[in-house]
């Protein structure tokens, strides 16, 4: 009995503590094997690149590091993002993309909503008791902790939630202040539960761009990746609606084709394709063809090219050039905007420090540095501008 009750005081803690400590280790695992830099060498941009790299104001529409647990302030060796290699990299806006569920064995072909590996990471990182049932407390939790990233930055990461907010950004980059806006979207709307209201519930919380879909059909549309492919259902009428009277932009990456033709049928403010390929350059139901780049430049619209490997067919700075170069041949120069996918369970060339790689291959690539500035910032901070709430 005395041997029973030491290991209840003593060895039943170290049991807990040591499963903590695993779980920790397990979900760190996970993101440094999921979220990685090709090996290269380091890059060195020639003296013109880096210093038309230095004038751009550069938006990238979607990553992923509020998944991982990490500190965004603190310059880290895994993923790909944070506050100081942001900072590094010159860009002025970061969208931060919240993922609150995907299935196992993910997959860009078909994909059913049974199974949750979400839940496991918030099981390993120990979010909120809610977050275990609740896809809506999911998105609730990833918007309070890039608040907690931004109240603990010292002004580097300033949340935006209004066109004042922005301006007000673009005013400090200009009297040379270090800092990046940071603008929060959900991939995929199963998180409003079924229920229109959650859309305003999510305003509250800060989100400023909603994704129809993610890897899933839901109660909102077809997924590209799902298994009925469907379009949009009654609610999903009503949320777009909402959404735009709220100043919230549309997100269609992920939406089945009919999905999205009848999301572009009945907006009235442009939308943008996050993150995402073109079929031109690399042919896979993950990308958009050419009708759909038209389509969405019909709408005033961008289209946020990616960086990894299904997007775009490869595996460095060139291969993203030929995507940006095939886009804005097809869609307009206006319409092409960058959109990484850092830290979504992606592998790049470069992380958000090195993104004069990119400036470089596009510059050699042929684009123009008046059509640089567009495709590295210009086009998404006009449609961000069109779409945010003045106040």
């Amino acid at each position: 009995m005395r041997v029973r009750r030491k290991w209840l005081v003593f060895g039943l803690p170290l049991l807990l503590v040591g499963a903590v400590v695993g779980m920790d280790y397990a979900a760190s695992e996970v993101d440094r094997k999921l979220n990685r830099v090709h090996a290269r060498g380091r890059f060195s941009p020639t003296a013109r690149t880096a210093e038309v790299h230095g004038r751009q104001t550069i938006v990238d529409l979607h990553a992923d590091p509020l998944l991982w647990g990490r500190d965004l302030n603190a310059r880290g060796t895994v993923g790909h993002v944070d506050v100081p290699r942001l900072l590094e990299g010159n860009v002025a806006l970061q969208v931060f993309g919240v993922v609150t569920k995907t299935p196992r064995n993910l997959n860009i072909e078909r994909n059913d909503d049974r199974t949750d590996e979400v839940l496991l990471l918030a099981l390993a990182q120990r979010w909120p008791p809610m977050t275990l049932g609740s896809l809506l407390a999911r998105a609730q939790h990833q918007a309070a902790l890039l608040q907690e990233a931004s109240e603990g930055s010292g002004g580097a990461l300033r949340v935006i939630r209004t066109r004042a907010d922005l301006t007000q950004l673009l005013e400090g980059r200009r009297k040379q202040r270090r800092q990046v806006g940071a603008l929060l979207a959900l991939e995929g709307m199963h998180a409003l539960e079924g229920k229109l209201e959650n859309v305003d519930t999510l305003h509250r919380a800060g989100f400023r761009m909603l994704g129809l879909t993610h890897f899933f059909d839901n109660e909102v549309a077809g997924s590209a990746h799902g298994v009925e492919k469907g379009g949009l259902s009654d609610l999903g009428r009503a949320a777009i609606s909402r959404m735009e009277q709220l100043g919230i932009t549309v997100d269609l990456a992920h939406a089945s084709e009919r999905a999205m033709a009848e999301a572009l049928s009945i907006a009235r403010r442009p939308v943008v394709v996050s993150h995402t390929g073109v079929r031109g350059t690399c042919n896979n139901k993950r990308n958009l063809s050419d009708a759909q780049l038209r389509a969405i430049a019909r709408n005033g619209g961008v289209v946020g090219i990616g960086y990894w490997q299904t997007a775009v067919c490869g595996d460095d700075a060139k291969a993203i050039a030929r995507a940006v170069l095939h886009a804005v041949k097809v869609a307009g120069v206006d319409h092409v905007a960058l959109g990484s996918d850092f830290d979504g369970a992606t592998s790049t060339p470069f992380d958000s420090a090195g993104l004069t790689e990119l400036t470089q291959a596009l510059l050699d690539a042929g684009l123009s540095e008046e059509a640089l500035g567009k495709v590295m910032g210009g086009n998404a901070l006009r449609v961000l501008e069109r779409n945010l709430p003045e106040e």
